[in-house]
């Protein structure tokens, strides 16, 4: 048994090299599940990479019109960033529900990402706004949606030597907005139950021009619903589609029965979780107007 190595590269190319170079190397964005997986009996990486020594990575900046936040960068820093919360107060949600202030202090959204947990908060809130990882790798770089990094409970798409370095977001226009809401059994501190994400776009007269809505917890990776666009646009958002939606989300649902919750209570609390996150984010876009 030979003791695990750590490293701290200075550099995207030195950490994917030392990746490349070591099946059994592992990146690590913050450690904050990582630490808990190998106390848990998880089998011991040779060589752990630490991700926050590269400065990309953990750097939050606004250029060409996009949010560009590193993987690595941690979720305090997202919080305490006022234009990115006010650009985006929905993702700055959810990137505020993972676990306390001390582990905020460390966790990140690439690592919530890559995690591939089927009840990551960050996950609904990046996919509904459209983010887009940039993965690095032994061939280079490569831009693909976030919903297609997680291909299953702890499972990701992620090639050997290849790490997310970036997440990159579109600037909302005037009249958009987004939101992110969770159910807990507790009032903090736990995974979710359910976890829902809207972006509503409004025109100038109130009417809603565009929605999306994502969901988490309630299947094996990120769930949209395509049919809120069906259902909100062109008029201004009301109790009818707001109803439709709700059953729209409900159904869209694919989750388990487990002693947090049967798939029953999930798909109505998917519902309800939908609406309540649309109201919020009309809400929002309709102050951005």
């Amino acid at each position: 048994m030979h003791p695990m190595r750590y490293a701290a590269p200075a550099s995207v190319e030195e950490a994917v090299g030392l990746l490349s170079g070591d099946p059994q190397a592992r990146p690590y964005a913050g450690s904050t599940d990582l630490i808990p997986q190998l106390r848990g009996g998880r089998p011991e990486p040779s060589l752990l990479v630490n991700l926050k020594t590269i400065p990309r990575l953990v750097d939050i900046r606004s250029e060409n019109g996009a949010w560009i936040i590193g993987a690595a960068a941690p979720a305090a820093a997202l919080t305490e960033h006022r234009e990115l919360s006010s650009d985006l107060p929905g993702l700055v949600e959810a990137a505020a529900l993972i676990g306390s202030d001390q582990i905020q202090s460390r966790a990140s959204l690439g690592g919530n990402l890559c995690n591939a947990s089927p009840a990551a908060d960050s996950v609904p809130a990046l996919a509904v706004n459209g983010a887009r990882a940039v993965i690095a790798g032994p061939d280079g770089e490569r831009t693909v949606p976030v919903q297609d990094v997680v291909t299953g409970p702890g499972q990701t798409s992620l090639g050997a030597g290849e790490l997310v370095a970036e997440l990159v977001i579109d600037r909302p226009a005037p009249g958009t907005s987004d939101a992110y809401l969770r159910f807990i059994p507790r009032t903090e501190m736990d995974i979710a139950v359910v976890g829902a994400a809207a972006r509503i776009s409004l025109d100038g007269e109130g009417a809603c021009r565009d929605a999306e809505v994502f969901l988490g917890a309630v299947a094996p990776t990120v769930v949209p619903v395509p049919e809120a666009a069906d259902r909100l646009t062109g008029a201004p958002i009301g109790e009818e589609g707001l109803r439709a939606t709700a059953a729209a989300a409900a159904a869209a649902c694919d989750p388990i029965d487990d002693k947090r919750g049967t798939v029953q209570y999930r798909r109505r609390v998917a519902g309800v979780l939908a609406r309540r996150a649309i109201v919020r984010a009309a809400a929002r876009a309709k102050e951005r107007s």
